[in-house]
């Protein structure tokens, strides 16, 4: 009878434990019927992982369907502001994917609805070399910057760089740097 109560005493500390996470520090283990656990993360790293909210309907298929590191930016211009945007995953298999950031759900790229892009895909020796303007991003990464140009539309601005062997590429429909650099260190910072 002792034991059995032992059992239900050392369950009712685990949920405490676990309930309580916010003074622990960034990982916690507990040992449970003798097997190591990993119980708790730290809760300000948890959310700050989080990407801006136009990518939640998509990002269970994307972690679906893709093997490399998924980095979406927490910031999306114009995303605070009101207006409804809508992520809209074009393409994902293992080793890339594409999404295209628009005002509708429906939007097929057309460029009253476009907002940009955002994109990945792994590095390969086939992979084209980075191109553009050096810009200086978080974690002393190197990300290059191409310009938009308009004739009877306007083109993507788009900012790219690589890290742990796969190519990200942020881009806005006739957007300015300065955005492009907030957004890009908002998927390398979260």
């Amino acid at each position: 009878m002792m034991i059995l109560g032992y059992k239900y005493f050392t369950a009712a500390c685990t949920a405490i434990l676990l309930a309580s996470t916010n003074s622990l520090p960034d990982a916690a283990i507990a040992t449970v019927n003798h097997q190591t656990q990993e119980i708790a993360q730290n809760q300000v790293q948890k959310t700050s992982l989080q990407p801006n909210a136009v990518f939640r309907p998509i990002l269970a298929k994307l972690k679906q369907k893709t093997r490399i590191g998924i980095l979406l930016p927490k910031f999306v211009p114009e995303s605070d502001e009101g207006t409804p945007i809508y992520a809209i995953l074009e393409k994902a298999t293992r080793n890339q994917y594409e999404i295209l950031l628009g005002f509708s759900p429906d939007c097929t790229g057309g460029t009253a609805c476009r907002l940009g892009v955002v994109t990945a895909e792994a590095v390969t020796r086939k992979t084209p070399r980075l191109t553009g303007k050096p810009v200086a991003l978080a974690k002393k990464i190197t990300g290059y910057f191409v310009d938009y140009s308009c004739g009877a539309n306007c083109s993507d601005a788009t900012l790219t760089w690589r890290q742990r062997g796969v190519q990200y590429t942020v881009g806005l429909k006739a957007g300015d740097r300065a955005s492009l650099i907030k957004m890009a260190n908002s998927a390398i910072n979260p």
